[in-house]
């Protein structure tokens, strides 16, 4: 069980860290070269945006999850 929880941990932590280098700051990022910013000016309001914060908070949900587990078996 813990080896489990602690590949699902790494697994995560890792796309959590390119999930966010994905996501575009002021003046572009590295979704610009995936089709982010196909012309919008505001930030976030594409398509493509939208479904980039709602993976990238799937996975922080799914990295503090494993983070709390991995605590309550390394506890005992």
């Amino acid at each position: 069980m813990l080896i489990a929880v602690l590949i699902i941990q790494v697994l995560s932590a890792l796309a959590l860290i390119f999930l966010v280098l994905l996501h575009s700051g002021r003046g572009g990022g590295l979704s610009d070269m995936f089709g982010g910013g196909l012309g919008a000016s505001a930030a976030g309001s594409t398509v493509v945006e939208k479904n980039l914060d709602r993976i990238t908070v799937v996975a922080a949900v799914i990295f503090i999850f494993a983070s709390v587990a991995l605590a309550l078996l390394l506890d005992k």
